[in-house]
């Protein structure tokens, strides 16, 4: 073929999917010269952060953080409130805790009580009976009762049925302390049996005999978490012992995480199999512990029984004393660890690809280190989003004044739920035609046009959210595919490799394609905003549903989550498009897609093995400080280094170095997996461009081509 009949400027591609493709003879990397790409999604998106901000500033204005700091009592005023007459009085207090057990309770949100601010719980029994006695001898007993009521008398001369009627008092008082700021029993257990105050039984004031079971079904009506409180003290106990250990154990696990990042670039055949050989001890060993965990508790009492058995325990520890927690911690363990000698069998033949596209990743962080760094400020723009989503969120459930409805302990009252006013209610006719009800704070509301739409504002708090988490994170892929793209484009590395790419990238991509990533994060959190629909359905509607519709709840929520994963897929190799050609998502990720499945086999060999790859890195990690950790929290290692001591639940700084530490690696990690995939991508277009003629030499590194070569991943035309 003479010179005239070659055309050097062109090449064409027939693909599988669409018309043919014209490449750019002068095409050296990523496109400097840009256009603003999907401009309407880029003005949509400032649209919408003017109006969330806007949106925040009316909440800040309108609602009041303190309704949620202090306890509200049934008049709507603040306990604790500095400079009201609540100033010293912090602590909620319920008149009658055994009317908390009414369904009303759970219809409601509010115990059909009266409610109080004190200064102090009571300390012992007493009744409104045995005060009227006692005042007669001694006016002491009164002083200390009155504090418990309404307004202060100055002695008790109402009759017990006017007492009830006009709800002035308690009719009776119990030994409680403080907690969540309100007064709740003291319950203590002696010999196996629930006590209150050192009894088991007692008077309630209106002539019936309770017990402690009783007044502990109440009181677990007005605070689920109430069990909770022993439990929530003795973890704060092992944060406070254990905080240094748990920051040096992430501190290790940062720096296990870099020295892999680093040594991968030099060894990492080697490495591969030290990941390959430690991931399966660490799993060998949990196995051969859970069975030293099961032997030992053979012939235990109780330890035969199931989960099933003791049911729902607030307690944890109860269930590593049974033999079946062991057993099915030990079977999991078994089958992950068959999972992965097997994936390895399968997969020994590409491991050589893995281990070549691992180093090449290793060489192009070795040649952007700044990229490494790159978590840090997607972590700090994630955390800036997540604290302005919570604050407008709190205040906008604060939003509005008091609203008071009518509540009453048996449900009886035609008027039930409806709104009143408790300055006027005991002159109403609704307190004539419902005896006993009463009307309590309920919520914070009111009648304005900005009050009905504080439920559609939280939903669009929430909305917006989500886009901007989502928005983050494409900015942070496209950022690093930007610069991974100047490595692998760059002919003689690291000569032609352009200054601050990671800077340049990040740079264009705010620059210019804004809109594109804000389009890709709008259609990745409209599939959440829909799962987050269904898991609320799915809550509310949970005791209506049969199984039927359970059955299609299932359904749908797989099919959503197979949508998130599918559309997060195809977003972050659309953004790796983006960073490279500067066109608009939809092209980007049609480009993206056909590119992939021109080249399935090497999508199946080489991407998706080095993700396995580096999820066993990720566990490995997490693994080596785990055991550690355990070995350390368990006083296994007195001889080397000595531990906390009087450790209520070593599990509890045991699993949050564990997931800390898998974080931790998953920081490091995402990035060099980011490499991958740029690589990837950038491997593929690299092989439909050039034919490694020395016109059209390829960019692929030679160690890289050639194994590709000796797997026949590359077409033999090319090869030529």
């Amino acid at each position: 073929m003479s010179d005239k009949e070659e055309q050097p400027d062109t090449s064409l591609d027939v693909e599988t999917y669409g018309n043919p493709r014209t490449f750019d003879p002068n095409f050296k990397g990523p496109i400097a010269k840009r256009n603003c790409t999907d401009v309407l999604c880029c003005i949509i998106f400032v649209l919408f952060i003017i109006a969330y901000i806007l949106l925040g500033l009316v909440a800040w204005v309108h609602g009041d953080p303190r309704r949620v700091a202090y306890p509200t009592d049934s008049k709507g005023h603040f306990c604790g409130q500095k400079g009201t007459p609540n100033e010293n009085k912090t602590i909620l207090f319920y008149f009658n805790l055994f009317s908390c057990t009414s369904p009303s309770v759970v219809v409601n949100l509010q115990c059909p009580t009266t409610q109080i601010c004190v200064s102090k719980c009571p300390e012992k029994f007493l009744t409104y009976m045995e005060i009227q006695f006692s005042y007669r001898k001694n006016k002491h007993y009164w002083t200390y009762y009155s504090q418990f009521c309404k307004s202060p008398f100055v002695k008790p001369v109402k009759t017990l049925s006017q007492v009830l009627l006009d709800d002035d008092c308690p009719t009776a008082i119990f030994p409680s302390k403080p907690f969540l700021q309100r007064c709740f029993p003291d319950f203590t257990t002696k010999n196996g049996t629930l006590t209150v105050g050192n009894k088991t039984t007692f008077e309630d004031g209106s002539g019936k005999t309770r017990n402690a079971i009783e007044l502990r079904t109440a009181a677990n009506r007005v605070n689920k978490i109430l069990d909770a409180r022993a439990i929530g003290m003795k973890v704060f106990e092992d944060y406070a012992s254990t905080w240094y250990w748990i920051l040096i154990g992430l501190t290790i696990a940062m720096l296990l995480s870099w020295m892999f990042v680093i040594l991968l670039r030099f060894i990492a055949g080697f490495l591969f199999w030290v990941f390959m050989a430690g991931v399966i001890g660490i799993i060998g060993y949990g196995i051969w512990y859970c069975y030293q965990e099961y032997s030992n508790l053979q012939g235990r009492p109780n330890s035969h029984l199931s989960i099933y058995d003791i049911g729902i325990q607030t307690d944890i520890s109860m269930y590593f004393q049974l033999k079946q927690t062991w057993f099915a911690f030990m079977i999991i363990l078994c089958l992950l660890e068959v999972f992965i000698i097997l994936m390895l069998i399968f997969l020994r033949g590409r491991i050589c690809i893995s281990i070549a596209l691992l180093k090449e990743g290793s060489k192009a962080i070795g040649y952007l280190p700044t990229t490494l760094i790159y978590p840090v400020l997607t972590f700090i723009f994630l955390f800036i989003c997540i604290a302005y989503w919570a604050v407008t969120a709190i205040y906008l459930a604060t939003s509005g004044v008091p609203i008071y409805k009518v509540i009453s302990p048996e449900r009886t009252c035609e008027h039930e739920n409806t709104t009143c006013d408790p300055e006027i209610f005991n002159t109403t006719e609704i307190a004539k035609a419902c005896p006993g009800a009463q009307c309590n704070f309920a919520f914070y509301g009111g009648k304005s046009l900005y009050h009905q739409y504080v439920p559609t504002f939280q939903i669009f708090n929430l909305f917006v959210f989500l886009w901007l988490i989502n928005f983050v994170i494409a900015l942070g892929q496209c950022a690093l595919a930007g610069a991974f793209a100047s490595y692998y484009w760059a002919l003689k590395k690291p000569d032609d490799i352009p200054p601050y790419p990671l800077f340049t990238a990040f740079g264009r991509a705010i620059r210019y394609h804004t809109g594109s990533l804000a389009f890709g994060s709008l259609i990745l959190a409209l599939v959440q905003m829909f799962k987050f629909i269904l898991e609320y359905l799915d809550r509310r509607l949970k005791e209506a549903q049969n199984n039927v519709c359970k059955f299609l709840q299932c359904c749908l929520k797989c099919c959503f989550w197979c949508l998130e994963r599918m559309v997060k897929f195809f977003n972050r190799n659309a953004y790796v498009m983006i960073a490279i050609y500067g066109k608009n998502f939809c092209r980007s990720a049609r480009d993206a897609f056909n590119l992939l499945m021109r080249n399935v086999l090497k999508v199946a060999v080489m991407d998706k093995v080095t993700d396995f790859v580096l999820i066993l890195g990720k566990i490995l990690v997490a693994g080596c400080i785990g055991v550690l950790a355990f070995l350390l929290f368990t006083h296994r290692l007195p001889t080397m280094i000595e531990g906390p001591t009087s450790l209520n639940y070593y599990w509890v700084p045991l699993l949050t170095v564990i997931i800390g530490s898998y974080l931790v690696a998953h920081g490091f990690f995402s990035v060099y997996a980011m490499c991958i995939d740029t690589i990837f991508i950038c491997f593929c277009e690299d092989l439909e461009r050039n034919d490694g003629s020395r016109e059209k030499p390829y960019y692929i590194a030679p160690t890289l081509h050639g194994t590709l070569n000796k797997m026949q991943l590359v077409p033999q035309k090319q090869k030529e």
